[in-house]
């Protein structure tokens, strides 16, 4: 029991659809805090009102429970919008629930949006000394740790800048940095690190395994499935507010990876990935092999990708170019996107619903799991698009004779792509 650092009871947080956030004065403060006593009452009441108004409000989180240990690794994966970061803010104090509870024991350091925690007029220098007294540390402890915090975010020219001029990279260097370094008993990491270089990515997984291994507590969300699988020891999957999976990293991840894969027609309206004016929209997508429909498809087959469409207009569409593309599953690294304007086929104008068919043949994907993620273009502006992370779906693609030998392509050891080539040998 002594173990546990982060227990939440059946937390859940409510918001209003279109309230603007009111800042606190001091007065406000004041009674904020000689309030506390009644405040679980009122919040209670306030919840059991408001369920009878939902139309004007939407849980970001629900019934919310687990605990984490100390030294645990656990990633926190989901769909856009499914509370994750609802949840960190929370942990981190930053956001009040609406009704539960949630226990932090611990000095946590977070890095959750980037724009929060250092004070823009501040010069780097500054607020790297004003992070490290928020979380109790006293000068010479920081003192101690400048120097290593400055090198690893690579802005010691810019150290005595304000940070109101930093680039959003810059300001996420210094910020994963001071958050890393300051010995935070709880790290809290959310998606931010999506803005770093690739570079810079992979120097602050390493300094989150580090963190990790000296026995400090850190919850990671993400979307990348291979830092989740290899960082986290349990993870969490959120759905709608929601837990629907705690425990196994590979399980967990296969649970997410089988939602994602859900039919787009059933998701319509909660989709948060998606983009464009709506005047046409893909409402269906499949995968056929010889004209049966597949969930698994093998690398060299010939395989025909199928995209449904809808418009409300009943004129044929013009000028309609299509796109999709595939993206590595657990890096979301695009491998390569096909559209009908690079062959310059599909030019005449088309019905206002239908099918879209691309035929790949001889599949060139080696074995794993990839999105798709489609972008409709009518008249030269995007009608729909289906975005990272999600896409419109995923495929699997298992082991295969791509090369027509009789050997077939494994899952280790092999380049996303598979390449014919022709061999020959010229002696001396």
């Amino acid at each position: 029991m002594e173990d546990v650092v982060i227990r939440a009871e059946k937390l859940g947080k409510l918001y209003r659809i279109g309230q603007r956030h009111q800042y606190a004065t001091l007065r406000d403060l004041i009674v904020h805090s000689l309030s506390a006593p009644f405040r679980w009452f009122n919040r209670n009441h306030q919840s059991s009102n408001l369920n009878s108004q939902s139309h004007s409000f939407i849980w970001a989180l629900k019934d919310v429970s687990f605990e984490v240990k100390r030294g645990e690794v656990i990633g926190i994966i989901g769909r856009n919008g499914a509370g994750k970061s609802t949840l960190l803010k929370i942990l981190a104090r930053i956001t009040e629930p609406t009704e539960g509870y949630a226990e932090v024991r611990g000095r946590v350091g977070s890095l959750l949006e980037v724009g929060t925690g250092f004070h823009p007029e501040l010069t780097g220098r500054e607020n790297i000394y004003l992070s490290g007294a928020i979380l109790g540390m006293k000068k010479r402890e920081i003192d101690k740790k400048f120097d290593e915090i400055v090198a690893f975010s690579e802005l010691e020219k810019f150290i005595d800048t304000p940070v109101k001029y930093y680039s959003s990279g810059m300001y996420v260097r210094l910020a994963f940095a001071v958050a890393a370094h300051l010995d935070p008993e709880i790290l809290l990491v959310d998606e931010v690190l999506a803005v770093g270089d690739a570079a810079f990515q992979k120097k602050c997984l390493g300094k989150m395994g580090d963190v990790a291994k000296e026995g400090r507590t850190v919850l990671f969300v993400s979307h990348n499935m291979a830092a989740i699988e290899n960082l986290c020891s349990k993870a969490i999957v959120l759905e709608e507010g929601h837990i629907i999976y705690f425990g196994n990293v590979q399980k967990a991840i296969t649970t997410y990876l089988q939602m994602a894969q859900s039919n787009i027609s059933k998701d319509e309206v909660k989709r948060t990935n998606r983009r464009g004016n709506g005047k046409v929209r893909l409402v269906d997508f499949w995968v056929e092999v010889a004209g049966e429909r597949r969930s698994v498809i093998r690398c060299g087959e010939d395989v025909e990708f199928v995209f449904k469409y809808d418009s409300q207009d009943s004129e044929r569409l013009k000028n309609v170019v299509f796109y999709f593309a595939f993206h590595d599953a657990f890096t979301h690294q695009m491998l390569t996107v096909l559209s009908n304007r690079h062959v310059g086929q599909l030019t005449q104008p088309l019905p206002p619903k239908g099918e879209l068919r691309c035929l790949i043949r001889r599949f060139p994907l080696a074995p794993g799991r990839y999105i798709v993620s489609p972008r409709l273009d009518v008249n030269n502006e995007v009608a729909d698009w289906l975005m990272l992370p999600e896409g419109i779906g995923m495929i699997d693609v298992e082991v295969g004779d791509f090369y027509g030998t009789g050997v077939s392509v494994g899952i280790g050891g092999f380049a996303p792509f598979l390449t014919l080539g022709e061999w020959s040998v010229k002696g001396e």
